[in-house]
């Protein structure tokens, strides 16, 4: 049975509590690593910057300590873990897409709305996304 390393532990613990819920459930299914959960301010500059990032610090749900007011990230980044490679195959799309279903299906279970960066609008329509962070999931708050 997979398992998270003491690395992604250390940034699920980052995240807020549905969002450690969810994936402490999805890790007994299906082998991932968490990539990131808070981001600091340095981080997330960095991360727009490089385009990975379609807002600037604090206005994202990485860096919600300010601007939510909570010690939680509510939003986290997690990919699937593969065992031969010993690594995240960026490459693989089909499987990202898939571990993405899963952990939807995970949350709706549990009566938790997220929001996936593949979706951004929630229509079911994945194709119709300007920007795709496909390892991206955060919660609903609305």
């Amino acid at each position: 049975m997979p398992s998270y390393s003491k690395r992604s532990k250390q940034k699920l613990e980052t995240c807020h509590p549905y969002i450690q819920l969810i994936f402490n459930q999805i890790i007994t299914e299906f082998d991932n690593t968490v990539i990131c959960g808070h981001r600091g301010k340095v981080a997330q500059i960095t991360a727009f910057m490089r385009k990975k990032s379609k807002v600037n610090w604090p206005n994202s749900k990485h860096n919600n300590i300010i601007k939510y007011n909570t010690p939680y990230s509510l939003a986290i980044d997690a990919a699937p873990y593969d065992e031969k490679m010993k690594a995240i195959d960026w490459n693989d799309l089909s499987r990202i897409y898939y571990f993405a279903g899963r952990v939807m299906q995970k949350a709706s279970d549990l009566g938790i709305k997220l929001r996936w960066g593949g979706d951004w609008d929630q229509d079911t329509e994945t194709k119709d996304n300007t920007f795709n962070d496909l390892v991206h999931f955060e919660l609903d708050l609305t």
